[in-house]
This record gives C-alpha cells, sequence and structure tokens, in this order.
C-alpha cells in the first residue's frame, strides 16, 4: 500500500519537535520500514530536505503567488508528489511557466495544510540539510538491520542517499557490498576535526603526516584514459571551469585515477590570492582567465585499477608520489610537535591557513568529522549558517547587513548564536544583499529571514554562555572572513564545537 505524504510529513515534524537522537532515530527508521520499493528513493530526499530530480526551478516568489486552499483530508502519496516534481522537471519552452503553474495549484490543492507547508519548503530548499544525511544514513541502517559502516561507506562512494536506503532496504548487504569506487563518478570526501594547536592534534592522530592547509578550493579529479572530470566538496562538476586543471590531470604518468586536493591561485610573487578570487573562477564556464588556477594533491583514492581507500594514508601517499609528486601540497611526517610547530609557522609565513595533521595509518572515510585527520589555524574560526540579515542604515543603507548566524544541531536544523555587520566590505554588502533576497522566505520588521544554505566563515574571540540565543552561548566579537560557497550547510560547524570554547582564556 502507497504510503501517504502525511506520514511521512508526520515522522519529519516528530524529529524536528525532539532532541532525543534516539527518537529521531526511531522515527525515520519506521518511515524506512514502511516504503514500497519505488517509494525509497523519493523519500529519502524528501526527509534529508531535497528532492531525487535536483534543481527544478521553482522558486519561492513562484510558491508565493500561489494561494491555494488546503485539503481537508490527506489522500496525497509519496509518489504522487514524487510524479509531480517529475512533470514540472519536464515540462519547458514556450508556455511552461503557466503550464509549470499549474501542475503546482494541483499539488498543493491534494495537500492538507501541513502537507502544503512541506511541499513549499521542500521546493524552496528551505529544509535542505533539515533532517541531515547523517542522521537518515543511521535511520536507514537501522531500519535495514545493516551494519551502519556499510551503509555509511555506500553512500560515500555512490554520493547518493535514495541509491543507498534502496539498496540497504531492498537489496540487504550483497547490494551494499556491490557499490564500488567508480572513476569519473564523485564521492563524498574525507572531513577533518579542529584542533587548538599541532601538539594537541599529534596526540590524537599519533605519527601523521602534517601539510600545509592551503587556502582554496576542494576538488576531486578524475581521469580514465584522456577523460578527465573535476568535482568540487558538493559533488558539482566544474570540468568546464578549470581547463588549466584538466591539462595538469591529463599530464600525470597513469591511466586512471581518483586524487583529492586543492585548487589555488598564485600570484606573480607566489603568494596565494584571496579566496573569493578563487571563488570566482568557479563562476565562469570557460575561455580566457587572468587567474589561474593551481592544483595541490593530498590523497590518492584509486590510481590505475586499484581503490586504495581501505589502504592506510602513508601507502596512498606513495601511491600519490608516483604520479603526481610534482604536485603534492607540503607535508612532512613526524610526531614531533616542536617539528610540525615549525612546519606550521612555515605554512603561515607562506600566506597559507595553517596546517592538517593526519594520522598516517587512517583510511578515507567520509561522513561524520572523526579524530584521524585534525585542522590547526591560529585564528579561531566557524563555518556558520546565514539565517537571515538585517537591513542596514545610515551609511549601509539598502544594503542587507547584520547577519543571523546559525550552528548545526544534532536533529539537522541550526541553532542562532549570534549577529554580525564586521568585516564586511561595499563589494561584499552588494553581493549578499543580492543573494540574500533571492534565498528569502519570509520577512518580519527589518529581518529578511532566508532559507539555511549559505555558509560564511567567522572570525571570533571565543564564545560565551547567554540565554539570549537558543543555542544557549554567544559569539565574542564575531566578524566575516568570507563566504563559502564551495561548503554545503551539512558541513558548518555544530553547536557542540562552539560551546567547546565555553571557559578557554
Amino acid at each position: 500500500m502507497a504510503m501517504l505524504l502525511a506520514d511521512l510529513v508526520a515522522a519529519a515534524q516528530a524529529v524536528s519537535s525532539t532532541a532525543s537522537r534516539t527518537a529521531k532515530l526511531d522515527a525515520l527508521a519506521t518511515v524506512f520500514r514502511t516504503l514500497a520499493d519505488d517509494e525509497i528513493s523519493p523519500a529519502a530526499g524528501f526527509l534529508s530536505g531535497d528532492v531525487r530530480q535536483g534543481k527544478i526551478g521553482v522558486g519561492w516568489a513562484t510558491l508565493a503567488a500561489l494561494n491555494v486552499e488546503p485539503a481537508t483530508t490527506a489522500t496525497l502519496t509519496i509518489s504522487d508528489f514524487d510524479s509531480a516534481i517529475d512533470r514540472i522537471r519536464e515540462t519547458t519552452g514556450p508556455g511552461s511557466a503557466s503550464a509549470r503553474g499549474e501542475i503546482l495549484r494541483d499539488l498543493l490543492a491534494r495537500a492538507t495544510h501541513d502537507e502544503n507547508d512541506y511541499i513549499r519548503r521542500i521546493l524552496t530548499g528551505e529544509l535542505r540539510q533539515g533532517a541531515l544525511e547523517g542522521i537518515a544514513t543511521d535511520a536507514i541502517a537501522r531500519a535495514s538491520g545493516q551494519p551502519l559502516e556499510l551503509v555509511r561507506r555506500a553512500l560515500m562512494l555512490s554520493g547518493n542517499l535514495g541509491e543507498t536506503a534502496r539498496r540497504a532496504l531492498r537489496d540487504g548487504k550483497e547490494g551494499l557490498a556491490a557499490v564500488g569506487l567508480q572513476v569519473l563518478r564523485p564521492i563524498k570526501p574525507m572531513l577533518a576535526s579542529t584542533a587548538d594547536d599541532v601538539a594537541g592534534a599529534l596526540a590524537a592522530t599519533g605519527l601523521a603526516s602534517v601539510e600545509w592547509k592551503l587556502d582554496g578550493i576542494r576538488i576531486q579529479v578524475h581521469r580514465r584514459e584522456n577523460e578527465v572530470r573535476i568535482y568540487t566538496r558538493n559533488l558539482n562538476d566544474v570540468t568546464e571551469r578549470v581547463p588549466e586543471v584538466v591539462e595538469v590531470a591529463r599530464s600525470l604518468d597513469a591511466h586512471s585515477f581518483v586524487l583529492d586536493g586543492e585548487a589555488i591561485a598564485v600570484d606573480p610573487r607566489e603568494r596565494p590570492q584571496a579566496f573569493q578570487d578563487i571563488l570566482s573562477r568557479f563562476g565562469t564556464r570557460s575561455g580566457h582567465h587572468e587567474l589561474p588556477l593551481v592544483p595541490f594533491f593530498f590523497d590518492a583514492l584509486h590510481v590505475d585499477g586499484r581503490d586504495l581507500i581501505d589502504l592506510g594514508l602513508t601507502e596512498r601517499l606513495a601511491r600519490l608520489d608516483d604520479i603526481a609528486s610534482v604536485w603534492r601540497i607540503p607535508a612532512i611526517i613526524t610526531a614531533d610537535p616542536v617539528e610540525a610547530k615549525q612546519f606550521l609557522d612555515r605554512a603561515i609565513e607562506a600566506g597559507h591557513e595553517g596546517v592538517m595533521v593526519k594520522g598516517t595509518t587512517s583510511l578515507y572515510q567520509a561522513g561524520r568529522r572523526g579524530k584521524a585527520w585534525r585542522k590547526v589555524k591560529p585564528v579561531t574560526t566557524f563555518d556558520l549558517v546565514i539565517l537571515g540579515a538585517e537591513w542596514g542604515h545610515g551609511r549601509r543603507h539598502g544594503w542587507l547587513s547584520n547577519l543571523h548566524l546559525g550552528a548545526r544541531d544534532s536533529s539537522g536544523g541550526f541553532l542562532m548564536v549570534g549577529k554580525t555587520f564586521k568585516g564586511l566590505t561595499d563589494e561584499m554588502l552588494t553581493w549578499q544583499t543580492k543573494r540574500l533576497l533571492e534565498m528569502e522566505t519570509s520577512r518580519s520588521g527589518i529581518t529578511v529571514f532566508v532559507r539555511p544554505e549559505l555558509v560564511v566563515e567567522i572570525a571570533l574571540d571565543g564564545v560565551h554562555t547567554s540565554t539570549r540565543y537558543p543555542g544557549g552561548i554567544a559569539l565574542r566579537f564575531a566578524r566575516v572572513k568570507r563566504y563559502r560557497e564551495d561548503k554545503p550547510a551539512g558541513e558548518a560547524d555544530t553547536i557542540d564545537s562552539l560551546r567547546n570554547l565555553l571557559g578557554r582564556a
């Protein structure tokens, strides 16, 4: 029997209304256990705040113009919603705007009040990162009875939550184990935790590869014979935008590989350019570029038919050296805090952010930030999500200025932890006003609330306890360092990581 959309909405509401991780997992696992085969993929997307079809071109303004009386009885199924999205995506050409509007109007007229709200928030991206893949992934493992690590591995290699859910629930362990690394298909990147200093990082990792942390764009470079694909950390294909990286990839002495690294821009004095300048290159499709990018690699995941992700870092780096030693990020192998600190100082002197400290035996595992990789940066910065912004006054009149900042909580939602307007140049104010208005969901007084999608890197002097914000803490002397359009909101820092700063001098 087809599952009603109302049942999925009720489960999503249960997840958002409780702080208990066990209760969240139980609610989602119950949904996954009762789904029909053809409902698994769309439901997984809806529960993680997305649609399996990707972007379909429906914005907040379009939906705001549809004033439809909601249904009194729940009749819509998950498949009904999914099929409507298919029809919207397939409707193109002259007259398509009107036709798409009618599909949406019919869908909303069949939805109850709660379903109506949920559909609107799904389509505008307001729920994106809402349940988060981490919780949904754990719920899939619980519902299917499969080992959590096997489910996480399949998600890392496929990059697709819906496919992972379908394999776990329908095909079991054999289906999950069959998911392998495929060259030219991006995999989810491994992430790092933070450490206060290199001594603390080494205490957690032991013998480690200490590497310069470049202020660039994370890239994943795939090559099979002469075919090359370049992906960002969001798994977006940017091959056409970085021809110089493609050229480097084709020059390497291997038939096939998957390499992890960073792309940075270098000026004539060999100092790295500003991150925002690098980011602008990823918005340019092709042609001549005055700001060439240079790739530097720090990991090899596959080389010439052999997957390397289950090997220790030392072995992976040896294969990386075999084919791309000229393009290696500067690194040393050490367990000595003094030597590591000297290496950090050289990285800072060269104009980079800091260092990465990676245990030499660490496997390549995407998902939660583990202890195997640690990032050390002299300036305390956190990646937070913009929840809204206030209209400025005086010289900043006409610009959205004071930013509302949120950190991820355990449910996958976001808790506001402070505001800031510091560090914003006129150029940034102009850009962020246009960008945030495109993401607008509602207004109250001088505040424009937006979808929780845009990540901003914030430098701060610490936090203090506060009852003003729901997270129980507030930022001290927060200022904007840069925007991180390359980073999804699901990779923003957590409320717990900020709470860990309490009590520090």
